[in-house]
């Protein structure tokens, strides 16, 4: 696999972001070293933080989420799966949905939030198989994360898949208002922020012992 170099990877990170042609013969084109590149080789270029611009060379239109979305098809199918088949389907559901608007925005808060906690999240494996932190801990705080992923889905459809409450006297219910339901995501985001702080605090304590 080829593998983008620390020259391109500081270019990216200082210079701005590096400009990638697509052809329409599929072919990508890095105009910074005027060479071809693969799939494989931005996905590199994403993981060591350069930034990239895709561009269709003839149009010149921006077709960088769709290279980005065709790398994460590429990944899932050499059975690097990340995203949960449930987790798909509600994605595919708000798909012209009136809450569209506010998925994007949610997500990138959610990954924000996983992004910033990595190291403790590699800590912890690290302590894991160092005998430090019972595995149990660690299995349940990722599974923690990944349940926010489901809990924000079913929140954005508070009826998805049941029926709505009813008494039985015709009474309605409003549903969550959209700044309400920001709220709530907020506040569920915290919560994970401050008992992820506490397994750090806990960690660094047996450390000591």
């Amino acid at each position: 696999m080829d593998q983008p170099s620390e020259n391109e990877q500081r270019r990216g990170a200082k210079a701005g972001a590096i400009t990638i042609k697509k052809y329409a013969n599929r072919r990508l084109y890095n105009t910074a070293t005027s060479c071809y590149v693969t799939l494989d080789y931005l996905s590199q270029l994403v993981k060591t933080g350069a930034e990239f611009i895709v561009y269709d060379a003839k149009t010149g239109e921006d077709i960088t989420r769709s290279v980005l979305t065709h790398i994460i098809v590429e990944e899932e199918a050499k059975g690097h799966s990340l995203l949960p088949v449930s987790f798909l389907r509600h994605l595919i559901s708000f798909y012209g949905d009136s809450l569209q608007v506010l998925v994007p925005r949610y997500l990138e808060q959610v990954m924000h939030a996983f992004a910033i906690n990595q190291q403790n999240m590699r800590d912890g494996m690290r302590d894991t198989f160092d005998g430090l932190m019972p595995f149990g801990r660690f299995e349940d705080m990722s599974k923690q994360q990944m349940a926010l992923f489901e809990r924000a889905m079913r929140m954005f459809t508070p009826f998805f898949g049941e029926e709505a409450p009813n008494s039985g006297k015709g009474e309605t219910f409003d549903a969550p208002t959209a700044e309400n339901q920001i709220e709530e995501l907020r506040g569920r985001l915290k919560n994970i922020q401050k008992e992820l702080d506490e397994l750090a605090v806990q960690r660094a304590q047996k450390s000591e012992h």
